[in-house]
């Protein structure tokens, strides 16, 4: 599809009123003019495309629908070149009718186009279109005589740097697919010398550059190439036939030695300017004589051309009186057998004004520091104008919108000033074209241009990527294992963009942060000092310093959050049954107990978190593994038949608790279990289970240090509640004293429910239950005559019996029973535990032994 642009001048508005106002007298002639109005549509495509190839939507660029088109029976009406298109109105679309080739159709003439108008009726409407066609390589470089070789009869004394005039080849194609340059076969003796024309057009100069000679070579065939610069690169060739020709012994004779004559600058080319003469004693061919100029220097070549036959000299390019205000040519004539003979030519050049001014920089401050003040000079340089008058005086410029100026200092000498400060940051260096124009007419101007760096001042601070970290690391890690790195950037450049980082001394637990952590100052790596324990520091901040390397340094702070995860380095705790060397606790089973009755329930606790913490209760050894079961989840023994008189009296359970870490970790507990209906049938049983029971030290310690904080607790409250007292015993003195009337406040009292004394003497404690335990229920109401034995030895070797037949939680506004199936029991206040877990178990007696 080509490229498009389109202009339209009238809405469809205007079309409707168009059509509805078209009536009478002026205002009819009026409107039709105004409907008559269109819009403009160019098109930009290659040439030589194909017949029916899309051109563009005409429709949908004029904002025309296709019913419209065919309605006002759209069509092309003017135009040079209308043959080349073609309107498509039932698809609204313009195409190519014919092929198109550019280099007809326009020459060389760039750009290339042709336009047209369409018109439509009911209302009249006049659209212009304008196609431009884009150039395509589709020429190669071509010879004039591309079959014809191009010949040379060269003699074999012919002096090296002799110039041998080419034929130039010719593209029609134009711009970058024109002709380009020119390639010489590759050969010892001639080398090719490219020359521009003042149009723009290139010709070539073939160079001797090694002596000729005949008896080893006689013959030389060469290959001239042209090349345009086209995709693909096309070209064209012409052969070069040199023939080699024997020398003779007489050589031309000028009859001056010394010509002279005078040029104009800017003398048109062509014009006449003096012939030379020379003559030669030979005969025959070795007398004939042909003249060409030799040994020009520079762009002398181009400047003046001679006849070979008449050595008449003719301006051939443009003389240039500042360049060169003399010109001395050497002519040559040469005979048919090539000898030659010199003469010298003077042109004195008489001036005229057609030289550009010259710029030359004399000092570049370069690179330049982002915080020179306003008014730093950055450059100082000087502009010449060769020519005379007005056509010598210089104004100087700066190119686009950029911060500097230009001021006069001494003639012919400028100075280029900062305008503004710089920031390296946002641009770091600058291009800069200084133009220098003359006040000729047309005035001549000249560029140069200034690459300038910005060196970096350390005026930015490091900046983190966030505004703060968050890093993890498991407990029990090797000492310098890498946690988390850090990272800085700094929009300064070298020195004062390269970053330290450092760790900021703040404490942890009451320790300096570096006892923990450790900080690699170059990378930002952060690495752990020490191993933690997720139980004692589950997480440390810090703060991070990042320190550029500027003077004076500039530096930005961040927190750095450390996670401590945890792992399973904690077996489970048993709180219950407690464990102890001093007594002995036992559970009893009526043989009437029916499945699933809950004999205990092991409670255990792991100060792990998370899935480590998760516990699993299982059966290891029991007396008989066909009476009782453990919950898996909740720690619960229960029977799992009906209990018979075969059943042992004295069980004895081994309950393993394993937690859910990887690996796991576990502890053991033993359960005495009596089954039987009443005391005296197990007194036998137990006499020596004291001697069977395990001490356990930790749970003891816990125990006390329970004990110990409940009664720091107590006391505190009882300050508290003292000082209050005290606080508003004065408050009321302070108000009795006063003038102000005064209303006693007396607070509630709250009496105990049982007994007196400081505490009660019957407490609320949490039930601690699992989501499988049986769908036991927790209700209030009367406690059954279960109970648990707890045997101590007495001095006679019996044991005692320690039955309580009625308690205070006997009585029917007890606090809380617990009942499950339907055999009710109570729960005994103990404290297990630091974090202050209270376990529920049935009504225990405790005794020491």
């Amino acid at each position: 599809m080509a490229l498009r642009i389109s202009t339209t001048f009238m809405s469809s508005r205007w079309r409707l009123f168009c059509g509805l106002r078209r009536q009478t007298g002026l205002l009819m002639l009026l409107l039709h003019a105004i409907c008559m109005v269109g819009g403009q549509i160019r098109y930009s495509i290659p040439e030589e495309m194909k017949k029916g190839s899309v051109i563009g939507n005409v429709a949908q660029d004029l904002g025309l629908d296709l019913k419209r088109l065919r309605s006002g029976r759209a069509r092309i009406v003017t135009g040079e070149n209308i043959h080349y298109t073609e309107l498509k109105t039932d698809k609204g679309i313009l195409v190519v009718n014919e092929r198109i080739d550019r280099e007809q159709l326009c020459g060389d003439v760039t750009p290339c186009s042709f336009s047209f108008e369409v018109i439509l009726e009911n209302p009249i409407e006049l659209h212009r279109i304008t196609v431009e066609v884009l150039d395509i390589n589709d020429h190669a470089p071509v010879f004039q005589n591309k079959d014809k070789p191009i010949n040379f009869e060269i003699s074999e004394s012919t002096v090296v740097g002799v110039q041998f005039p080419l034929q130039s080849a010719e593209d029609l194609d134009v711009g970058l697919n024109a002709l380009q340059d020119y390639v010489l076969s590759p050969n010892d003796n001639f080398i090719l010398k490219q020359h521009a024309n003042p149009d723009g057009s290139r010709y070539v100069e073939m160079v001797l550059q090694k002596p000729l000679d005949r008896e080893q070579r006689p013959r030389l065939s060469l290959k001239l190439i042209a090349v345009d610069g086209g995709t693909p690169q096309r070209s064209g060739t012409v052969n070069i036939d040199i023939t080699v020709l024997d020398a003779n012994d007489n050589i031309p004779v000028f009859n001056q030695s010394v010509y002279k004559a005078s040029v104009m600058e800017n003398t048109i080319k062509g014009t006449r300017i003096i012939t030379v003469n020379a003559t030669d004693a030979d005969s025959g061919s070795n007398g004939f004589i042909n003249y060409r100029l030799s040994n020009m220097k520079g762009s002398t070549a181009d400047i003046f051309s001679i006849d070979e036959n008449t050595g008449t000299i003719s301006v051939s390019g443009p003389i240039d009186y500042e360049k060169d205000k003399k010109y001395e040519v050497r002519v040559e004539a040469r005979d048919q057998g090539g000898l030659t003979g010199t003469s010298k030519v003077i042109f004195d050049v008489i001036d005229v004004n057609d030289n550009s001014p010259v710029i030359n920089v004399m000092s570049f401050s370069n690179p330049l520091s982002e915080d020179s003040p306003l008014g730093t000079t950055v450059a100082v340089f000087n502009v010449k104008d060769v020519d005379s008058a007005k056509n010598g005086q210089i104004k100087c410029s700066i190119d686009g919108k950029l911060p500097f100026k230009i001021e006069s200092s001494l003639t012919n000498y400028y100075n280029l000033i900062s305008d503004q400060h710089f920031d390296r940051e946002s641009l770091s260096e600058y291009n800069i074209t200084i133009t220098a124009t003359d006040f000729g007419s047309p005035p001549l101007s000249s560029s140069t241009k200034l690459h300038l760096k910005i060196s970096d001042v350390n005026d930015n601070a490091p900046l983190f990527d966030k505004s703060s970290y968050s890093a993890h690391i498991t407990e029990n890690n090797s000492p310098g294992v890498s946690i988390f790195a850090v990272k800085a950037r700094d929009s300064d450049w070298n020195q004062n963009a390269r970053i330290s980082y450092l760790l900021e001394e703040t404490q942890v637990s009451g320790s300096p942060v570096s006892t923990y952590l450790a900080l690699n100052s170059e990378t930002g790596v952060l690495s752990a000092v020490r191993s933690f324990d997720y139980e004692q520091i589950k997480h440390l901040e810090l703060v991070i310093k990042a320190q550029d390397g500027g003077s004076p340094p500039l530096s930005s702070n961040v927190t750095v959050k450390v996670l401590i995860q945890d792992q399973n380095d904690n077996p489970p705790q048993v709180l219950y049954p407690v464990q102890t060397g001093g007594s002995l606790v036992a559970e009893m089973v009526p043989r009437s107990a029916d499945v699933g009755y809950l004999v205990t329930k092991v409670v255990a606790v792991d100060v792990d978190s998370g899935q480590n913490a998760w516990l699993s209760y299982k059966l290891q050894r029991a007396t008989d593994r066909a009476l009782f079961e453990v919950g898996s989840q909740n720690g619960e023994i229960r029977t799992i038949r009906q209990v018979t008189d075969k059943d042992a009296v004295k069980q004895r359970l081994t309950v393993i608790v394993e937690d859910n870490g990887q690996p796991s970790r576990s502890a053991t507990v033993v359960v005495n279990v009596a089954v039987a209906d009443s005391f005296p049938e197990v007194l036998s049983e137990f006499t020596d289970f004291t001697h069977d029971k395990e001490y356990n030290d930790n749970l003891t310690f816990y125990l006390v240090l329970a004990l110990a904080v409940v009664s720091f607790l107590f006391i505190t409250c009882l300050v508290v509640i003292i000082s209050v007292k005290i606080y508003r015993w004065r408050q009321s003195r302070v108000l009795y004293h006063s003038n102000l009337p005064v209303i006693p406040y007396y607070p509630p009292r709250y009496s105990d429910t049982l007994g007196t004394g400081t505490l009660q003497h019957v407490y609320n404690y949490e039930v601690c239950r699992t989501t499988d335990s049986r769908k036991s229920d927790c209700k209030f109401g009367r406690a059954g005559s279960q109970n648990v034995l707890i045997m101590e030895p007495s001095s006679s070797g019996t044991v005692q019996r320690m039955q309580s037949e009625k308690s205070i939680l006997d009585e029917p506004d007890s606090p809380l029973e617990v009942s499950s199936h339907k055999h009710d029991f109570q729960f005994a206040p103990l404290c297990l535990s630091p974090s202050l877990l209270y376990i529920c178990s049935k009504k225990v007696l405790y005794t020491k032994l």
